[in-house]
């Protein structure tokens, strides 16, 4: 669950949701493996208007902080950083996702949320156990599909993607909030549900984590919020709305506080730049996944 940043983080508070896998790699961004030994896993997620593509892959370390080696990872970095970092990945790695423009300079667009996602913004995690099975039965449902965008941000957006990959994993551990969210998956409810889940199967040993925003310049992102908490909170929102209706503006309210909150657990592992994860299984996972960390994430409480 990634807190949302800048202008269209102001107007749309709902986040990012997105999937990381530490025994799942890939072999290309649209073509998923099993991870060989030492390798940090991957990020999967639906974007808009990324070679036209309905997920991309990315691996771990360059979806954090825009490098291949941690070692490269910066302790703090201004707009100019990252700009320059984002760019130099782009040129050895990305130019066939996000062909350049003239001039041989990178294009605009939204290839960007694919590497440096730290630089920008907050990550709160929630992690369970998989088996290797499981994650043999996600490579070969991704790898078989057409992988072919359309993307609809009320109805197919990045937290739906969430909800089909964890599907595969844990059948119909996370739904839509009718009530909160009127019927749109958000990032909020996908943590919220899979935490629900995960309370009730302790076999999974869930535990929480925070990837802090990385030192510097760049402005902090804001905190992730569902639909109806983001009109509640809003008072340009709500207010008029009051004024208008206020039976309606009553109502939002009681749908917030009925099914739209979630606190975020306070004793989340938070996880600094040169903290480290790798993957230790063998190149085909054969059992519950083993996490290697820096600081082992705690687990959630009841």
């Amino acid at each position: 669950m990634e807190e949302p940043y800048g202008e269209f983080g102001a107007f749309n508070p709902t986040g990012h949701a997105a999937i990381y896998l530490n025994h799942v790699c890939a072999e290309t961004p649209t073509r998923l493996r099993a991870c060989h030994s030492g390798e940090f896993g991957v990020v999967i997620s639906r974007y808009h208007k990324i070679d036209g593509s309905d997920w991309i892959a990315m691996p771990l370390v360059p979806y954090l902080y825009a490098v291949e080696d941690i070692n490269e990872v910066p302790r703090g970095v201004d707009r100019e950083q990252v700009t320059h970092l984002r760019d130099a990945y782009w040129r050895a790695h990305l130019v066939s996702l996000a062909p350049a423009v003239d001039s041989d300079s990178p294009p605009k667009g939204e290839w960007v949320q694919l590497v440096g996602s730290s630089y920008d913004r907050k990550i709160h995690g929630f992690q369970v156990e998989t088996t290797g099975e499981q994650d043999e039965r996600l490579i070969a449902h991704f790898n078989d599909r057409r992988n072919v965008g359309h993307f609809n941000l009320f109805f197919h957006n990045c937290a739906d993607f969430s909800r089909v990959v964890l599907d595969i994993y844990f059948p119909h551990a996370v739904h839509r909030n009718l009530i909160a969210d009127f019927g749109m998956t958000t990032p909020k409810q996908v943590a919220r549900s899979l935490v629900k889940y995960g309370k009730k199967h302790p076999e999974l040993r869930m535990s929480a984590f925070t990837i802090a925003q990385v030192p510097g310049t760049l402005p902090h992102s804001h905190p992730v919020d569902g639909v109806a908490e983001s009109l509640v909170k809003s008072k340009k929102y709500l207010v008029p709305l009051a004024v208008l209706s206020p039976e309606v503006a009553g109502g939002m309210v009681v749908d917030y506080l009925a099914e739209g909150r979630m606190s975020l657990p306070k004793n989340a592992t938070v996880f600094e730049v040169g903290d480290e994860e790798k993957s230790e299984a063998p190149a085909t996972p054969a059992g519950p996944t083993q996490t290697s960390a820096a600081r082992p994430p705690e687990p959630i409480p009841d």
